[in-house]
């Protein structure tokens, strides 16, 4: 769910984009994805320029209205893109104008940044590779596969799974639904499980090629769901 702005306002976003692990290709995909936070109004690309690496960012900067920060390699072995970054998420944190963060990076070195943002109640949506580390997957309110997210936006929506679904996950999802209230089908909320869920876990359904956790747990057949005169689903454990 996204935050409340004051006076009922949307939601202000801020996205910060470690441009050295991230890729341009993936931006339009994960400006969708924070849309459902609130506006983007805050948009910034951290890195050194000067690389050749970073080219691909130049059309995406443009295209996309987003402030560069240089960095400048200063000293062998040392990130000031890092370190710029988290003093400007931590300034607007304090500013206290900012409702959401969206974190653009495959580094784990920002896994006590997103912790620190989440102490004050703020959602850190994290996009990175399927090689990011678990402990900044973690960290995250939800973490975000930018391949997933790109292959899921070539397809229609699937009706399986792209991605091969655990038992971590069906075991996360039937103790969430264990400590949800349910009716007297056993049925309960899907949009309470989902929170309860996201309470142990920064899973997305994106991350399997769903755009929502309706549509994945529909395909899990451990699962059995419903929609009811009231628009909302209901789930219930099968086995």
């Amino acid at each position: 769910m996204a935050p409340s702005a004051a006076n009922g306002a949307v939601p202000n976003i801020a996205l910060l984009i470690d441009a050295d692990n991230s890729s341009a290709a993936s931006l339009d995909e994960v400006l969708t994805v924070l849309a459902e936070l609130g506006t983007v109004n805050v948009r910034r690309a951290y890195g050194n320029w000067s690389k050749p690496a970073l080219k691909g960012w130049v059309h995406m900067i443009h295209r996309h209205a987003i402030e560069p920060q240089q960095q400048f390699d200063l000293t062998k072995g040392k990130n000031a893109t890092d370190m710029k970054m988290t003093i400007d998420a931590m300034d607007l944190l304090f500013r206290g104008r900012v409702q959401g963060f969206g974190l653009m990076t495959s580094d784990s070195d920002f896994m006590p940044l997103a912790m620190r943002i989440r102490q004050d109640g703020l959602p850190v949506y994290g996009f990175g590779t399927g090689k990011t580390p678990e402990s900044f997957r973690q960290a995250c309110t939800r973490f975000i596969d930018v391949g997933a997210l790109m292959e899921a936006a070539k397809q229609p929506a699937p009706k399986d799974s792209s991605n091969p679904i655990d038992e971590e996950l069906i075991d996360l999802l039937g103790a969430a639904i264990k400590a949800s209230k349910k009716d007297d089908q056993g049925y309960a909320s899907l949009n309470e499980v989902g929170q309860r869920a996201a309470n142990r876990s920064s899973f997305d359904a994106r991350n399997y090629g769903f755009s929502r956790l309706s549509e994945l747990v529909e395909a899990i057949p451990n699962f059995a769901t419903e929609k009811r005169s009231d628009g909302r689903f209901y789930v219930r454990r099968l086995r």
